[in-house]
């Protein structure tokens, strides 16, 4: 695990865009494509908008570079709790990345006929019998440990073979939703968790010390590669002192 502080939200977009551009170009020079799921929320908004601007924007490979849904809510894309429907109007809809990149989970579907053709989405991409692997999955944190769309109370067994995509109810506002499972989650190349504001700063806490019980996000230990925090130093008010000068 690395684990980076910035100063305030700002400094925090420009760790997430910097973080995203870096992975972006290693693995397109690696593997020919750079590969990344997305959440929602309000913390990586800033980041969204960021990668729309000199100069990353002419630095990303955005040719290259295929666009995931980590969850999304069952609602339509122009409603404005839409992962997708933000992340088009932050970035998506602003940047040359071609149409056939960017991979939205299906909103109009039955919750399970949904997680299914998302699954199947994910398999042909892949195209591999094993769980997928992205170069970097971008995750959020939420007040009660919550992560992607998996719930405190709701979320699946993470030992268990589950699907890669499942639906779920629950957050805020309380609605049907499609997920990726921990499984997909912890096959990464690169997971970063973004944090933002005070509001964050016990559930941080909590996090990193392990204390029980455990919380979905507890159970976001990738196998493949690092586990990256992104912090603003609201977030991190209740660390211990000295933790947070690594860089990802």
């Amino acid at each position: 695990m690395t684990l980076r502080i910035a100063a305030d939200a700002d400094e925090l977009d420009h760790d997430g865009a910097e973080l995203f551009l870096r992975i972006a170009k290693d693995s397109v020079s690696t593997r020919d494509r750079f590969a990344v799921a997305i959440s929602g929320g309000s913390t990586p908004r800033g980041m969204h908008h960021l990668l729309a601007l000199e100069p990353r924007i002419s630095d990303m490979p955005w040719a290259e570079t295929h666009v995931f849904w980590v969850d999304e809510r069952l609602m339509p894309y122009d409603h404005p709790d839409s992962n997708y429907g933000s992340a088009r109007d932050d970035f998506l809809s602003r940047v040359p990345i071609p149409d056939a990149n960017v991979n939205p989970m299906p909103v109009n579907l039955e919750p399970h006929a949904g997680a299914a053709a998302y699954g199947q989405c994910l398999a042909e991409f892949f195209n591999h019998p094993s769980i997928p692997i992205f170069d970097l999955i971008v995750l959020g944190l939420g007040p009660d440990g919550h992560t992607a769309s998996l719930f405190p109370g709701s979320a699946p067994d993470p030992s268990g073979e589950e699907p890669w995509v499942i639906s779920v109810t629950g957050g805020n506002p309380n609605v049907t939703r499609l997920t990726m499972n921990y499984n997909v989650l912890n096959r990464a190349r690169h997971v970063g968790m973004l944090v933002s504001g005070a509001g964050k700063a016990d559930i941080v806490r909590r996090i990193h010390s392990k204390e029980p019980p455990l919380l979905p996000a507890h159970y976001v230990v990738p196998s493949s590669g690092p586990m990256i925090w992104l912090l603003d130093r609201a977030a991190a008010a209740l660390l211990p002192e000295g933790v947070g000068h690594g860089t990802g």
